[in-house]
């Protein structure tokens, strides 16, 4: 039974204060989760580094399978399976580190994303007792490769549009499913696939398929820019007969399976994506420490060490939102009933109230990684552009992860969408926090007492300041759009960034303050640096999109009245970047990798 009764819901953060002592941070890993850390390294160690010329460069992408069942042996694929099904049943947390680390793995990361999410969650959220127990221990032990099968050649974003149908035969035995799905990731091995099709052409449902199917083909390995281990294929359903029985939920209701499953996904490749900029840092720092130029090392150099500082600030902030978003579903989950029959459905209701913050990190912590995979590779210079050095690689495979489970962009209409959602159901009163902060605004400004800032106080003040831009940029925008402001894609754009920014920022500062109330101000030192770096910079970049906002939804008084009031919020000193810079790099450096 739960004692836990209640905590906060996605999107609260926006227009509530969070005390420091309730986020969780990766400073909370207990022994545990430490050693889980150990034997994922070690796993690659022994099962992928050794083969990694053959399986980047060498097309085997067959080795994707046999590293899978290595992993299950490892117990690396049962983190989320419930322990009744083999599984480890682990918490949110554990889940995201076991995920981020894996990013050391290269295109094998996509095979363990597939399999242990996309590919297994669905019968474990979604599945049927006898479901469970046939597919589950063997998903956990690689004995079964799964896929993910949604996307379609004219139905990517857009789900929904899909065109595959399912319809039962006249012994009402089987469903006959034609279509084809595309771009399905581990397709080319996997043993199991979850489908989604239209029932009578009209019920969006979704199926377990095993790859023995009478009328289930696989084509082609694409010939892709990246990630060139994993294995993409697509899956052709021609009359495919699939048993009544591997219906995964409810006939048409297949949208709750898909949009549930997708939105963990994001949260995963937030994970991952994080993982990948520590490994961009890991490979790019040892070698500018020991190239030499004009007689110095590389890392000696100003520009060398805003690069390095830029990338460790971003990646401490991402990293921050993933574990902050754990620790919350894991609040979430512990209000459950454990015992209960449909405790695992129950879980995926609670992920889905941190939808927003699912999509925020997806795009936050991918566009972090891309930065990384930038601005490392121009470190090596010549080198960096060449198959020998990781940083070419790395380069490559990022590029997906924008596109991956819904692209940047559609994720980025998601975030405002969702809180506005949110609003009008009454379940976030931003109308309200909105009304006040414009009212604010458009009163005289309020006179603070001049005096030193202590400890990230001034980063605190900015971070509050950008929680009110954003109440105010998006309240303003949906006042005057009304129900058009979901057709206002740069309107929404802008205020998701808004809002990404700022979340970032208020993890990070949440972090820091906890880190130093455990070890003193000191401890966290490394972490201040970053954070009046990135929250300096983020206050610019807020201040501008909440301008964009404003502009394309009041002109005239009106409009240089908001601007004078969200002028107000943005203000603040420049910092030395140039300062900043030496000092996070010089930590970086030492360390020869990623740090706090």
């Amino acid at each position: 039974m739960s004692t836990v009764t209640a905590y906060p819901t996605g999107g609260q953060f926006l227009l509530e204060d969070t005390a420091p002592a309730d986020i969780f941070t990766p400073e909370d890993f207990d022994e545990t989760q430490r050693m889980i850390v150990d034997t994922v390294r070690e796993f690659i160690g022994r099962s992928v580094t050794p083969h990694r010329e053959e399986f980047e460069f060498g097309k085997k992408v067959e080795l994707g399978k046999t590293m899978l069942q290595e992993a299950g042996r490892a117990g690396l694929l049962s983190v989320d399976i419930p322990e009744v099904y083999g599984g480890m049943g682990s918490d949110k947390a554990t889940t995201m580190l076991v995920t981020e680390v894996i990013a050391w793995s290269g295109s094998f990361s996509c095979w363990h994303g597939a399999q242990t999410g996309i590919g297994t969650l669905p019968i474990v959220y979604f599945g049927t007792k006898e479901q469970k127990e046939k597919y589950l221990p063997k998903l956990a032990t690689g004995e079964l490769v799964s896929a993910y099968a949604l996307s379609e050649p004219g139905a990517g974003t857009d789900a929904l549009a899909a065109r595959t149908t399912a319809v039962l035969n006249a012994g009402k035995t089987h469903y006959l499913l034609n279509g084809t799905k595309q771009y399905i990731t581990n397709a080319g091995l996997a043993d199991v696939f979850i489908v989604f099709a239209k029932v009578d052409g009209e019920n969006f449902t979704a199926f377990i398929v095993d790859r023995d199917s009478p009328g289930l083909s696989i084509g082609p390995e694409e010939k892709k820019m990246g990630i060139k281990g994993s294995s993409t294929c697509a899956v052709i359903l021609e009359d495919a007969q699939i048993p009544v029985a591997n219906v995964l939920g409810e006939i048409g209701r297949g949208h709750v399976v898909a949009f549930n499953i997708l939105n963990v996904g994001r949260f995963k490749l937030g994970a991952g994506t994080v993982g990948g900029c520590k490994v961009a840092l890991e490979h790019a720092v040892p070698y500018v420490k020991q190239r030499q130029q004009f007689g110095r090392p590389l890392s000696d150099f100003g520009l060398i060490r805003a690069k390095i500082a830029d990338i460790a600030a971003r990646t401490f902030v991402s990293e921050s939102m993933v574990y902050r978003t754990a620790g919350l579903m894991d609040q979430a989950i512990a209000t459950l009933d454990r015992d209960a029959e449909d405790f695992d459905r129950q879980i995926i209701d609670k992920v889905e109230e941190f939808t927003i913050e699912c999509s925020m990190i997806k795009v936050f912590a991918t566009e972090s990684l891309a930065l990384a995979a930038e601005e490392g590779l121009q470190m090596l210079g010549g080198y960096g552009f060449c198959e020998d050095y990781p940083l070419e690689q790395i380069y490559r495979d990022e590029r997906i992860n924008r596109i991956f489970e819904g692209t940047n962009e559609i994720n980025r209409m998601l975030v405002p969408g969702m809180i506005l959602r949110k609003a009008l159901k009454k379940e976030l009163p931003f109308f309200a926090a909105a009304k006040r902060v414009a009212d604010d605004l458009l009163g005289p400004p309020a006179f603070e007492e001049a005096g030193e800032p202590g400890f990230l106080e001034e980063e605190a003040r900015l971070v509050a300041a950008m929680k009110r831009s954003c109440v105010a940029a998006l309240g303003f925008a949906a006042q005057k759009h009304g129900e058009n402001i979901k057709d206002q894609q740069e309107i929404l754009s802008d205020a998701a960034d808004m809002v990404m920014e700022t979340y970032a920022c208020e993890s990070g500062l949440l972090r820091a303050l906890k880190k130093a109330s455990a070890g003193g101000e000191e401890s966290a030192r490394l972490m201040a640096d970053m954070l009046t770096l990135y929250i300096h910079d983020a206050m610019d970049r807020v201040a501008i999109w909440g301008r964009n906002v404003l502009a394309q939804s009041a002109e005239g008084d009106e409009l240089r009245t908001m601007m004078t009031g969200l002028r107000r919020l943005a203000k603040h000193v420049p910092v030395n970047r140039a300062r900043l810079h030496d000092a996070i790099a010089g930590r970086v450096v030492e360390a020869g990798r990623y740090t706090v």
